[in-house]
């Protein structure tokens, strides 16, 4: 039996129509009727209220349907890289960050005739890029695994 299909039984059985299943569920009636009608798919923050309020376990609704239980993967997939994007996003903007500070300091030592140093240190000569090109990297990176999964 299909998600859509063992959901319209468990609601008939408790003698709910669409609208009321979709106030205990916080959502609308088209969205119950869509789920019905294999049309769409609950999130899985709502298949976790279905669960509770039919009192079936998460398993029996999702193992029912092969699309849904699909879906529920690559949703927790997507779930999984942001944490990864962040990082790499952090990484390319403390590397613009160096290099507007490397041009800030080289600006006012020419234009206002200063003379401040931040030395010659590597972190300073090639860190901005490194970091910024790595994060571009990393991220690509990131983006391609989460493609092809």
């Amino acid at each position: 039996m299909v998600f859509g299909e063992k959901l319209k039984s468990m609601r008939q059985q408790r003698g709910w129509s669409q609208d009321e299943l979709a106030e205990k569920l916080f959502v609308s009636r088209q969205s119950v009727s869509k789920w019905e009608n294999n049309q769409n798919y609950p999130s899985i923050e709502i298949i976790i209220k279905i669960s509770d309020l039919f009192e079936v376990t998460i398993d029996e609704l999702l193992r029912s349907d092969e699309e849904l239980t699909k879906k529920v993967i690559d949703d927790s997939k997507q779930l999984a890289y942001p944490g990864l994007k962040v990082l790499f996003d952090l990484l390319f903007l403390l590397g613009v960050t160096l290099l507007i500070i490397k041009l800030a300091v080289l600006g006012l030592n020419k234009l206002a005739g200063m003379d401040l140093s931040l030395g010659d240190s590597w972190v300073w000569n090639f860190g901005p890029l490194v970091l910024m090109v790595g994060a571009g990297i990393g991220s690509g990176i990131v983006k391609e695994k989460y493609k092809k999964e």
